[in-house]
């Protein structure tokens, strides 16, 4: 038996390939701005660009912004005055806190006019000195035992000789502390 030996055989692929002329080669893409990613081959092509669309007119929310930061005030001192009526002391994150609801309710629904702040600011010094005025004649009523309605009211002079007569250089850090918590809560809310 002898065993002939057969010569390799070419794959059929390089004969043909050989007998076809080859294309040119396709340039390769150079990196475009250094992104060298950019303009490969194969890639999706990117999307269109959208139509532009002019943004939303925003609302003028200013005055809504300020008559929320109003009643907000009012509700804040009546809180802050029972507070200091009831326990008979000035108590300071409660000024915080009417500075606070201020410059919250006016950054929420003002937006960002940059009147709100200083108005808020404003508010906050007038909501604390009724809520100390409310808190004085609460204090008032209890040592006299009538109404407070009757007290505030009727001898709303008296209460203002007597809330001048407390008042000492705390009472009007309050003031202070108030009126930057709604300047700062006001900015800080806004949308």
């Amino acid at each position: 038996m002898s065993q002939s030996a057969t010569p390799p055989q070419q794959p059929q692929s390089q004969p043909e390939a050989q007998a076809k002329p080859q294309a040119p080669a396709q340039p390769q893409p150079q990196p475009v701005d250094g992104n060298p990613y950019a303009q490969q081959p194969g890639a999706a092509p990117p999307p269109p660009p959208a139509p532009y669309a002019p943004p939303a007119p925003q609302r003028n929310t200013m005055v809504l912004g300020l008559l929320t930061a109003v009643a907000a005030a009012l509700v804040a001192a009546g809180i802050y005055g029972v507070v200091i009526g009831t326990t008979k002391h000035e108590i300071g994150w409660a000024a915080v806190g009417v500075g606070f609801v201020i410059g919250l309710a006016a950054g929420r629904l003002g937006g960002r006019n940059p009147v709100l702040p200083v108005f808020s600011a404003v508010l906050a010094l007038g909501a604390v000195y009724l809520g100390q005025l409310i808190g004085e004649a609460m204090i008032g009523a209890d040592q006299l035992g009538v109404s407070f309605s009757k007290v505030f009211f009727d001898h709303f002079d008296v209460v203002q000789e007597a809330w001048k007569a407390d008042s000492d250089p705390l009472t009007f850090v309050f003031f202070a502390i108030a009126a930057f918590a709604a300047f700062s809560g006001t900015k800080k809310a806004a949308l």
